[in-house]
């Protein structure tokens, strides 16, 4: 079986590194990027099963990063993950697949991920 291929965009190094050594463990292969424009570069010449997105990121924001994803690939499941859960009720962030609220605990953050590539 092939490894599920995600992509961690986030601006803070201690997350995209905390993420990256947590997803590994869970047996995933795991490529990071620290801004939106960065991660769609990426998208653009690589392959990735599920992107996970920070959303307050200097530059692109992920919500606008989110769309222009979406206009790539619309099947590509993207999970918003911030530290600020009130975007969670924020129309905007309703595109994403999933949404969970950033924290050094990825168990959430694990099960949603399994629950997506399961649909997938």
């Amino acid at each position: 079986m092939k490894k599920a291929r995600l992509l961690v965009v986030d601006d803070e190094e201690n997350i995209r590194f905390l993420f990256k050594e947590e997803l590994e463990e869970e047996g995933y292969s795991v490529d990071v990027a620290s801004n939106g424009r960065e991660a769609l570069d990426k998208i653009r010449q690589s392959v990735f099963d599920l992107v996970i997105l920070d959303i307050k990121m200097p530059g692109m924001n992920g919500i606008e990063a989110l769309n222009e994803i979406k206009n790539m690939n619309k099947n590509l499941p993207v999970i918003l993950c911030s530290a600020y859960g009130e975007f969670k009720q924020d129309f905007s962030s309703w595109a994403s697949d999933g949404y969970v609220v950033k924290s050094a605990d990825t168990k959430e953050l694990k099960q949603t991920i399994q629950s997506l590539l399961r649909v997938t």
